[in-house]
């Protein structure tokens, strides 16, 4: 029996991914999963088909973080099949990469509003619940981008930069009910976003990590578990997993 039994995670995104490592991870410690998914409904099925055949408990959700009615939705999800919220794990997000001299509003204002102001969403969807119930484990993926910045994305390093400064801000606010609020920012991780750009720029991109090799989204989610299953102690940081990307 694993560590987590009897508890209750939502992710956001965790139809594929880090978010399918991520449900993988927590569901393999005995915790039900609401895998909340925007387009990969198969995916998302198809994973919650896995953690049934492994005698685990886990629901698909759809809807996106940018949309206001997806946050309730996946609390009253959890609540009305599993009775309880314990982690919230927020994952989703989406990029939309040009140069600033390039960039529209749109290209702005979508990201901020997905990936900063959706993620705020869903958490206070499920924050009086995790502090009603004395405590819980909020852990957001934010980027290595946040911290160093890299061309072309300066709308996502901004969004990301905000979830690490919101995510200390609330850690400070959330403690005395013992919840927990951390981040986990990922380098360039092996995934299908990855896979999809063109070979020349994926060789620039590895020439910059010093331990050689892109991550994989295992080792991402096996850090957010620790933040989940042994973080008691651990609150308002960031947990770097990036191959030394950014030291």
């Amino acid at each position: 029996m694993g560590e987590l039994v009897g508890q209750v995670a939502i992710v956001t995104g965790g139809g594929r991914g880090i978010g399918r490592a991520i449900c993988q991870q927590l569901a393999g410690e005995g915790c039900a999963v609401v895998v909340n998914y925007h387009s990969s409904r198969r995916s998302a099925d198809d994973l919650v088909a896995e953690i049934h055949a492994g005698s685990g408990r886990a629901i698909a959700v759809g809807g996106s973080i940018a949309d206001p009615a997806t946050g309730p939705a996946l609390a009253a999800a959890a609540l009305e099949q599993f009775g309880r919220i314990d982690v919230l794990v927020n994952n989703a997000g989406i990029t939309r990469d040009v140069t600033v001299r390039k960039m529209t509003d749109a290209d702005f204002t979508d990201i901020i509003e997905t990936n900063l102001v959706g993620t705020h969403r869903v958490t206070k969807a499920v924050l009086d619940h995790l502090c009603d119930a004395g405590g819980g484990r909020i852990v957001t993926i934010a980027s290595f981008v946040a911290q160093l910045g890299n061309y072309g994305q300066a709308n996502y390093a901004a969004s990301k930069g905000g979830l690490i400064a919101w995510t200390k801000t609330l850690a400070y606010e959330v403690a005395r009910f013992g919840v927990t609020v951390n981040c986990v920012c990922p380098g360039f991780i092996d995934t299908d976003m990855l896979r999809a750009v063109p070979e020349h720029i994926r060789e620039r991109l590895l020439a910059r990590v010093p331990l050689g090799r892109f991550g994989d989204p295992d080792e991402i989610a096996r850090g957010v578990l620790y933040l989940v299953r042994d973080g008691g102690y651990v609150t308002g940081t960031c947990l770097d997993i990036n191959g030394g990307l950014y030291m």
